[in-house]
């Protein structure tokens, strides 16, 4: 969700401002903008839409300077337009934030009694006009920054750019990432270290709360409480932050295709021999005694399939539940529980707030993120990295299946430490698990198959998905991805649920997608599945040879995977939910990549 850079270069930086913004495209934006100081002069340019037409912009109206900020803006307050594209200006200002300033309107309010009107409908701009007004008043720019600074409530990443100052960028972090790149003679300011990797790959991340004054010389940080700070300066892992396509013709195509390859680098990360091996400290699971699990989206699924693992393998009582709800319903966390927080950016704002709230609660927070640097990560007792990579597409496909890989390797540890599984059963698990990964390759040949069935799934308005046991989940793991990038409404039940109310929706024009592999539940979802063709409902069953025989003819697509042990089937039946929606957008004609009002990482609530 939206997007910050800031550069105080040797050379002109509009150029490296836009290629910046570029790498955090994948974020999710619906306009964008740059300004730069030239000669001591503040200008700007801003475009709605994609970059390019930023780019096309600045190609007839160029925007010369070594100083500079950039955004990429998701609409919060206010209509995606120019007017209200960052960065935000007022006289000698200029402002880049991310997050939402929750009392503008009392800053407005206050603002209103000295004669200032805002000109646009946004947050932000109330910052920008709040540090014009401290700055009327004699105030010094670093003054006047921290000065509205002090005024804000909400969540928020903030860079400030002052007319004159061509050696100055002062940046602040409340709820929201931000960081700091460190180059030779220049200095860089980036929401994510994506973005400032052609630049640098000696990276500060501020610590919430921090404030820094930014020269070319160096940053001086302070905390919340305004103590001068150290912040570790980390070397980032370039190849970790590649942003290419490798010649797909979506991140999202790319990103499934590396399924395989992440998968067994994940293993290896985690597998020692008949040994699953974590971060230190570990867990004690002998302790525990009650497992939550929070997270939202594509990882709130990923938590209800694990909830099946952690307690059928491992006799572990699981809540779960998303976080936007569990941080509001302020539930009770009693002794030896341990909280599990799962988000691939590590910075989701009602996760983190959610951990939060159980810090000092739980025996202990653990966290399943793909980011090891993120927030998430930094204030857990023990952080599980799922080892998946850059993630560029907003729909989450690899990063869900080492989501997965992760949470089940935790499951069958809890299940070896309490007693419930001995070491041949545990052998005969994790030589599973090493084997997946090619048997992801041999379910990637699908896609063709895969392919027709989605080109006739686009054609309808509403779709339903079916499952049972650790199928549900992906069920509505699948509703989910069709309705993100192919904007069709799509639903999912429990196949025991059918009867109880979805059924009146049933007819021919509604495709039943039935993730439905021959596991101990197969034949009550084949039950539920010819309630569906009695109706003259259409089923697309996702299933493995023996499911495909045994489910008869009546079948109005079949895609078969190849058969894997009951606890994987999670892991391998997301692949032809992820190609299902992925076709079918293709099919649409929709942004795959980048579908519409969504945002990769949503830092704000």
């Amino acid at each position: 969700m939206c997007g910050i850079v800031g550069i105080l270069g040797k050379h002109e930086v509009s150029p490296s401002l836009v290629e910046a913004l570029r790498r955090l495209e994948y974020r999710g934006y619906d306009s964008a903008g740059i300004a730069t100081i030239n000669d001591g002069h503040l200008d700007r340019r801003r475009a709605v839409g994609k970059l390019v037409n930023l780019s096309d912009l600045l190609v007839h109206d160029p925007l010369p300077g070594k100083s500079g900020i950039g955004h990429t803006r998701w609409a919060t307050h206010g209509a995606p337009t120019e007017t209200n594209a960052h960065p935000h200006k007022a006289g000698p200002v200029a402002v880049v934030h991310n997050g939402i300033i929750e009392n503008y309107k009392d800053l407005r309010a206050e603002l209103a009694e000295a004669g200032i009107t805002p000109q646009t409908e946004t947050d932000t701009e109330t910052v920008a006009l709040m540090a014009q007004h401290l700055l009327g008043q004699g105030l010094l720019p670093v003054e006047a920054a921290m000065r509205t600074i002090d005024k804000l409530d909400g969540a928020f990443a903030l860079v400030f750019l002052f007319d004159g100052e061509d050696d100055l960028l002062i940046a602040a972090r409340k709820g929201s990432p931000l960081a700091i790149g460190h180059g030779d003679g220049e200095m860089f300011v980036g929401s994510d270290a994506i973005a400032l990797a052609p630049l640098t790959d000696q990276i500060t991340y501020l610590e919430e709360g921090d404030r820094a004054i930014i020269t070319r010389l160096g940053a001086v940080i302070t905390d919340a409480a305004g103590r001068e700070v150290s912040r570790e300066v980390r070397t980032i892992q370039m190849d970790a932050a590649r942003v290419d396509k490798a010649g797909y013709k979506h991140f999202m195509a790319k990103e499934i295709a590396e399924q395989p390859g992440v998968l067994s680098g994940a293993l290896s990360a985690y597998l020692a021999q008949d040994e699953i091996s974590l971060p230190q400290p570990g867990l004690d699971f002998d302790n525990v005694e009650r497992l939550v699990m929070v997270a939202c989206g594509t990882a709130y699924y990923a938590c209800l399939t694990a909830k099946y693992w952690f307690e059928r393998l491992a006799g572990i009582p699981v809540e779960v539940d998303i976080a936007s709800e569990f941080r509001y319903r302020e539930p009770p966390i009693t002794g030896r529980t341990v909280a599990l927080f799962v988000s691939q950016s590590g910075e989701t704002a009602d996760t983190l707030a959610a951990l939060r709230y159980c810090r000092g609660k739980a025996d202990t927070i653990v966290s399943v993120v793909n980011v090891e640097t993120s927030s998430i990560a930094r204030e857990s007792d023990l952080a599980l990295p799922i080892h998946a990579g850059a993630e560029i597409g907003v729909a989450s496909t690899k990063a869900f299946t080492c989501q997965l890989n992760v949470l089940l390797l935790l499951a069958l540890k809890a299940a070896q430490a309490r007693g419930r599984m001995d070491e041949a059963r545990l052998h005969d698990m994790l030589e599973a698990l090493r084997a997946l990964p090619g048997i992801f390759n041999i379910a990637l040949d699908q896609d063709g198959r895969i392919a027709e069935a989605a080109r006739q799934i686009a054609e309808a308005r509403d779709v339903l998905f079916l499952g049972r046991g650790l199928m549900y989940p992906l069920a509505l793991e699948g509703a989910l991805k069709l309705k993100e990038i192919s904007y069709i409404h799509a639903e999912a039940y429990a196949s025991g649920e059918l009867k109880h109310g979805p059924i009146a929706l049933i007819d021919k024009t509604v495709p039943v997608v039935v993730m439905a592999p021959c596991d101990s539940l197969f034949e009550k979802t084949v039950s539920n599945m010819q309630e569906v063709i009695a109706r003259g409902g259409k089923v697309c069953l996702i299933t493995d040879a023996k499911g495909a025989k045994a489910a008869g003819e009546d079948v109005w697509q079949v895609v078969i995977l190849p058969e894997v042990a009951e606890e994987l089937t999670p892991l391998l039946y997301a692949l032809p939910a992820q190609l299902l929606a992925y076709h079918a957008a293709i099919a649409k004609g929709t942004d795959v990549d980048q579908p519409r009002n969504l945002a990769k990482s949503v830092t704000v609530e």
